[in-house]
């Protein structure tokens, strides 16, 4: 069975061209033309995946992914965007978006990250947990379907995270992150090997993607009078640690 897309852009163009592209790709292609259909096609017939367009009239994408959220619904979400601020990508971080693509985009970029997150959606159905990279033994504590480590709690099978008491409230992509540095905590993973396990693909030296989400997670961990936990080793990439 081909996997479905439900895609919404308001730009006939950009449209026409992305569902073309998707359905010689092999995927089962629904295209609306903006918010209020998105969410009724959604609602209707849910898809594998979605890709939003951020700027549509009435209701855009970033509020189709808030409503989605809200409902419940962990359908993957890629966002197009011609926003390039950092602040606007957090915006769609935070409204529940698992990735985001700024235009113009090349199309085989948009191809990749829809394999990742279809990729981590089919792993996560059959049970399967990213692969961590080695640790030591005492790094972190874990039992059947939890990770603990530095402070932070994790139950992976219902994807829940504490840091101390506090429940974190994480996108698809934050704790899936957060998961393999609390694996790995004391050793600095590298940012190709944390794209590789993260999305599946490396998108480059250029590409801000893993720094964004670094930075909204650190947002979500900090608190007041504790340490700072997730640390940059410049040059290198990242790693968990309580100083």
């Amino acid at each position: 069975m081909p996997q479905t897309v439900l895609l919404a852009e308001d730009d006939r163009a950009i449209r026409h061209a992305l569902e073309r592209a998707l359905t010689l790709e092999g995927y089962e292609v629904t295209a609306v033309a903006d918010g209020v259909e998105a969410l009724a096609q959604a609602h209707r017939t849910p898809p594998d995946v979605l890709v939003l367009d951020v700027m549509m009239p009435g209701i855009d994408g970033l509020q189709v992914c808030r409503v989605l959220r809200a409902e419940g619904d962990r359908t993957p979400i890629l966002m197009l965007t011609a926003l390039v601020e950092t602040v606007d990508r957090i915006a769609g971080l935070d409204a529940g978006a698992d990735d985001y693509v700024v235009k113009p985009f090349d199309v085989e970029e948009v191809f990749a990250r829809l394999r990742a997150l279809l990729r981590r959606t089919g792993d996560r159905a059959a049970g399967a947990t990213p692969a961590p990279a080695p640790a030591p033994a005492a790094a972190a504590k874990d039992t059947p379907g939890q990770v603990a480590a530095a402070g932070i709690r994790m139950d992976v099978q219902a994807r829940r995270a504490w840091r101390g008491q506090r429940e974190l409230e994480l996108t698809r992509t934050e704790f899936e992150l957060l998961e393999l540095l609390v694996r790995n905590t004391g050793i600095v993973l590298d940012h190709a090997t944390i794209y590789d396990r993260i999305w599946g693909y490396d998108f480059g030296p250029g590409s801000k993607n893993l720094a964004v989400y670094v930075g909204y997670l650190r947002r979500k961990l900090d608190q007041p009078g504790a340490p700072a936990l997730i640390h940059t080793v410049r040059g290198v990439g990242y790693v968990l640690r309580e100083d």
